[in-house]
């Protein structure tokens, strides 16, 4: 596995909530970490059908552009009853006509499909969010890292931190939302401490147990 040689990297997003979750993440390891929207980097096409191919495409094309490594993350909510969509299209069902994403449109769209398919019962309604985070360098090198969160789709929504689907997400083993908790809860994870709760926490959790050597 390929290390990183110092503390400087870009982090290969432009979605606010993403980057704020990753700065979280990342600021106990001392990087001089920038986003690419602060390099005035334009946001590649998704093309990819899996979130290790849209991880790498965003990670990669950052790093080809600044000359260093770059990490990027690509998630989203898998519903089993929907036969896991929305997946990679998660963002996708939050989009409208003008371009921008409102993702309350996205979770009534997804409860308007679960009430199709008669999912009532928690049982029925079971999916998990996933994180795939890849670092990638300028010459097309990678490394990956996934994380998963079980959990139920509750409905109407509840709570208003986070962001995405956050507040329509309930993990296993918890009475809360995401929506409903703060940023150290639902991450539930600092170098040293507990097992992480969120997926993109989790899949932090194995990048720096594997790449950095924290606990």
């Amino acid at each position: 596995m390929r290390t990183l040689d110092d503390r400087k990297i870009v982090v290969a997003s432009h979605n606010k909530g993403k980057l704020a979750e990753i700065a979280d993440l990342i600021a106990p390891f001392g990087f001089e970490a920038k986003s690419a929207a602060e390099y005035g980097l334009p946001e590649p096409e998704e093309t990819g059908t899996t979130f290790e191919e849209n991880a790498y495409i965003k990670a990669h094309a950052a790093a080809s552009a600044t000359g260093l490594p770059a990490l990027s993350d690509d998630s989203g909510l898998m519903v089993d009853a929907l036969g896991g969509d929305p997946g990679v299209y998660t963002a996708n069902w939050a989009e409208l006509a003008d371009g921008t994403r409102d993702f309350q449109v996205a979770m009534e769209r997804t409860q308007k499909l679960l009430d199709q398919k008669s999912a009532h019962t928690p049982q029925d309604r079971q999916g998990k969010f996933v994180s795939v985070i890849c670092v990638a360098w300028p010459d097309g090198h990678a490394e990956y890292f996934r994380g998963e969160a079980q959990g139920t789709l509750v409905w109407p929504p509840r709570g208003t931190r986070g962001f995405g689907y956050d507040p329509m997400f309930q993990p296993a083993g918890h009475e809360r939302t995401f929506g409903e908790m703060s940023a150290e809860e639902k991450h539930g994870w600092k170098p040293g401490q507990d097992e992480a709760l969120s997926h993109r926490a989790r899949a932090f959790q194995a990048f720096a147990r594997e790449m950095l050597g924290a606990g």
